[in-house]
């Protein structure tokens, strides 16, 4: 079954076998997003995920249909980050320990360790953006940011990745 049946039929009917079905589908890129926003922490990003849906799945029959069911969906589990990082009287968990990374190739690896730098309102803003391609509108609606915001956060991400980046013959002041 194809993901609009899915989401058709649970929304219908509440029922969990189709949304057991998208839980398959977008489990992967939720837990790898909130990983990242949490700065690699396994066991909150796992939490979280679990969280998002089961809230997703209780609020089902609220979602109209008007935009993506992946963007829905990261939007619910952003806002359980937040209400997270509220409850730990934590900013934005922007102080959480830098984690270690799996293996990877060392572009990618740099890239991790760099964005781990970043606040957690930029990581999301570049993830959202070049990681899972969404526009800057759709970006700051799963967000629920004004979408000068979203570009503020985007341009100042990318700036920071591009000085944290850039190679030690590269920084000449001109």
């Amino acid at each position: 079954m194809d993901e609009r049946a899915l989401v058709a039929q649970a929304v219908a009917s509440h029922d969990a076998a189709a949304f057991a079905g998208l839980v398959r589908l977008h489990q992967g890129k939720l837990r790898a997003l909130l990983l990242r926003l949490t700065r690699g922490d396994r066991a909150l990003s796992d939490d979280l995920a679990q969280e998002t849906f089961l809230e997703a799945f209780r609020k089902i029959a609220q979602y109209r249909g008007d935009g993506k069911f992946a963007s829905w969906l990261y939007s619910i589990a952003y806002s359980r980050l937040l209400m997270e990082a509220r409850r730990r009287k934590l900013e934005a968990i922007d102080d959480a320990p830098e984690q270690t990374l799996d293996p990877a190739p060392e572009i990618k690896l740099d890239l991790e360790r760099a964005m781990e730098k970043l606040s957690l309102a930029e990581r999301a803003a570049l993830t959202m953006c070049f990681a899972y391609g969404y526009s800057h509108e759709e970006a700051a609606k799963i967000l629920n940011l004004p979408l000068g915001t979203l570009k503020s956060h985007v341009a100042r991400g990318r700036d920071r990745l591009d000085a944290m980046l850039r190679l030690p013959d590269e920084r000449k002041i001109a």
